[in-house]
């Protein structure tokens, strides 16, 4: 197949700054994806509805007037985190879920959540509205290694809670384990989770080859070769309970190459074309369509796309660098080929 034109996909996982970075990375995802569900942390964090809808004002003054994009804004869980901010932001319309993360779990995460138990409220009223919690599935805990933490989050901490909460809708964001996808597979409707085109291409090898490779570098880290595959399979699988979430996160590139560098990927750039190329060589191009254009739409609610994309099977050179506000970022597969490329 040398062509496939597909419903226009959506992005369920998306990092895009502010100010002028904003302005530098939007549009690559514009270009290509009408929605996107913009993560909250900010500095400070996007906590509550009126911060969120002046975040949304902002992106879309960003975005090229030759784009359609819609962003689906979601608001950063605190312990602090009312009922009543739950209420509100749901009869905005405009917000779409509440994103989870552990204290400290990534970047800019410092004020997350220390104990779930102090967030129940919250999930009570998140419950009753139909507003879904995204999940940073790790625990930050000292003594768990950094490649245990999703399966004991899922085990210690995600197990108890979708317990507790039956009926509230749950996306374990950007899976990297077998853990993470059996969990899923074995969960009631509700429970779903994001793909990222890195936790389906790369191992926790990539992260080393040929030295440290910081680009590689993100979180939830990279994991073993079973693991890699059983999301690869998960994603390829048909199966509704899990959709496209690129998790594209800039930095500039010298926060990246340092002595202590950020975690995230910028995917943007590539986004709908990689997970064809990833896709194509499994031998399920039919299947991309579903998991990028549907699976999501249908579990948050929304109607489906109505325009459509051609992607062509011709080879697409990726720059060193990007532009990134007055700086630049060093993208996904900088100075490589990607195998499919969007028809403009």
């Amino acid at each position: 197949m040398q062509t496939i034109t597909i419903t226009k996909p959506d992005d369920f996982h998306l990092h895009l700054r502010d100010g002028a970075a904003l302005e530098s990375v939007v549009n690559h995802t514009a270009a290509q994806f009408a929605r996107a569900i913009i993560m909250p942390n900010l500095k400070p964090p996007v906590v509550t509805t009126e911060l969120a809808l002046e975040y949304r004002d902002r992106i879309l003054a960003s975005v090229n007037k030759q784009y359609d994009f819609e962003p689906l804004m979601t608001l950063y869980l605190t312990d602090n985190t009312s009922a009543e901010e739950i209420k509100t932001a749901a009869e905005s319309k405009l917000i779409k879920a509440l994103k989870y993360y552990p204290a400290g779990a990534t970047t800019n995460s410092d004020q997350g959540v220390t104990d779930f138990k102090k967030t129940y409220a919250a999930l009570e009223a998140m419950m009753k509205h139909g507003m879904p919690l995204l999940v940073h599935g790790e625990v930050t805990n000292d003594d768990v290694d950094i490649f245990d933490r999703e399966a004991v989050f899922i085990d210690k901490v995600l197990t108890p809670l979708a317990k507790d909460f039956p009926e509230l809708k749950i996306v374990l964001e950007h899976i990297t384990t077998k853990a993470g996808v059996d969990f899923v597979l074995s969960a009631k409707e509700n429970i779903a989770a994001t793909i990222t085109p890195q936790h389906i291409l790369l191992n926790r090898n990539d992260l080393f080859k040929g030295g440290l490779r910081p680009h590689n570098y993100c979180l939830p880290i990279l994991k073993a070769e079973q693991d890699r595959k059983a999301v690869q399979q998960a994603a390829i699988s048909g199966n509704a309970k899990f959709f496209l979430g690129t998790d594209s996160a800039p930095h500039e590139r010298k926060n990246k190459e340092t002595g202590c560098g950020c975690a995230g990927i910028f995917s943007a750039h590539i986004g709908i074309e990689i997970y064809a190329e990833a896709f194509d060589e499994t031998g399920a191009i039919d299947k991309l369509e579903a998991f990028a254009s549907h699976y999501g739409a249908d579990f948050y609610g929304l109607p489906r796309n109505a325009d459509q994309i051609t992607l062509i099977k011709e080879e697409l050179s990726i720059p060193e660098t990007i532009a990134f506000g007055d700086s630049v970022l060093v993208p996904f597969r900088t100075g490589e080929t990607c195998a499919w490329q969007l028809k403009k």
